[in-house]
């Protein structure tokens, strides 16, 4: 591979060890680009990239969480921004967990463990009664990070933790997942002089490149149908394994809820005409830029969530939408400036970065309009305290 082709001067270049891992996920790509006529649709390039048996960028062992480029970290969640995040959001997972009889906790992609153990101490705090904490991931060495940050922060509650290697048929309890969907393959389509193609991966010049093909399934062709281009090209990303993901977490559900927090758009928005460059991003200590074949294997590759297609996969398998809404409506609903204000502001060393924090999980500028919450429920007769208002069903 000739990284020269892609590196863009400002991003730091990886180590050897770093370098080797991401070239043989390299000639891994090639030989089934090769087995497949030399042209791999983006989604099954974005799924390697990211899940590839010890060389993905989820399944391998590279940091990834955390709070700048210098400690080898490329992006920080808002579990790892502020602890008042977990504690604000144990809140409605107790409320729901009472509402439904239920006494089972399933965490999506735990990341380093530290929403794991601030859930654990919180509802163990505010006194929940639950049975066990199951974490669903991919990746081993996310895994023994998370046992190990467990086992410091709350190691009365590790004996309920257990990793699940395969979903049950059925689950009562509540589920979540905190920017789990983001990380789903997704496909691109680009529209050129008003026909539509299909973007998909190719080896060329001794690097990745894309590549378009005209569209000729007809499913695909009726998506695309309904998205107004304004005329102009137009690039754009659909989430069939998001969907899917909704789909089986939903099925699973026996009784309870599922709460899944990410950053996205209803369809309206996420397809609207002056949105003709798509979402599709790439993290990288720190720095986001567009080149999904920068170091395959060593650096985020995510795209935006379309929040209505995610709502209507939860629905087809008969479940409740229990509610839609800005993360910033839902965590002052649910109670964070009652978990700041336990803080004592003349304790200046920790109130203020703990104000900080909180700024940065609801402001509008920040992370608060641009990342929502979404949930689905059975077996629940009425709402939840963090949706009594702002809820945004209605314009999914």
């Amino acid at each position: 591979m000739n990284p020269k082709a892609h590196q863009p001067d400002s991003l730091p270049a990886p180590g050897p060890s770093a370098l080797a891992q991401s070239e043989a996920l390299v000639a891994r790509l090639r030989a089934e680009l090769d087995s497949a006529g030399g042209w791999l649709p983006f989604d099954r390039y974005m799924e390697r990239a990211l899940y590839a048996p010890g060389l993905g960028y989820y399944s391998g062992g590279a940091r990834k969480f955390g709070l700048r480029g210098d400690d080898g970290s490329d992006f920080v969640t808002a579990p790892e921004l502020s602890p008042l995040f977990a504690a604000t959001l144990a809140r409605p997972l107790a409320e729901a967990l009472e509402a439904s009889g239920t006494r089972e906790v399933m965490e999506f992609g735990a990341g380093t463990g530290k929403l794991a153990a601030g859930l654990l101490n919180a509802l163990d705090a505010l006194g929940a009664e639950f049975d066990g904490y199951s974490i669903v991931d991919l990746s081993g060495e996310l895994r023994e990070r998370q046992r190990e940050t467990v086992a410091a922060a709350a190691p009365a509650l590790l004996a309920k933790v257990r990793w699940l290697d395969a979903l049950p048929e059925r689950f009562e309890g509540v589920v979540v997942g905190n920017e789990v969907l983001d990380a789903m393959p997704v496909r691109l389509f680009a529209a050129t002089g008003g026909v539509w193609h299909e973007r998909g991966v190719v080896w060329r010049d001794e690097a990745f490149a894309f590549d378009d093909r005209p569209v000729s399934a007809a499913a695909d062709t009726a998506l695309l149908a309904d998205i107004d281009t304004a005329g102009e090209d137009y690039l754009t990303e659909t989430h069939e394994a998001a969907s899917a993901f909704t789909r089986t977490v939903c099925t699973m559900l026996a009784r309870g809820a599922v709460f899944l927090i990410d950053y996205g758009f209803p369809r309206h928005e996420y397809y609207h005409a002056q949105r003709a460059q798509g979402t599709l991003m790439c993290h990288y200590r720190h720095r986001a830029h567009g080149d999904p074949f920068l170091y395959p294997g060593l650096q985020d590759i995510t795209a935006h969530v379309e929040f209505t297609g995610i709502a209507e996969a939860g629905v087809e398998t008969g479940a409740d939408l229990l509610g839609f809404t800005s993360q910033a409506r839902f965590l002052l609903n649910a109670g964070i400036t009652d978990a700041l204000s336990e803080i004592d502001p003349a304790d200046t060393a920790r109130f203020l970065p703990a104000a900080n924090a909180v700024q940065k999980l609801l402001s509008e500028a920040e992370m608060g309009e641009l990342f929502k919450v979404i949930a689905f429920s059975r077996g629940l007769d009425d709402t939840l305290q963090a949706f009594s208002s702002g809820d945004r069903s209605h314009t999914l």
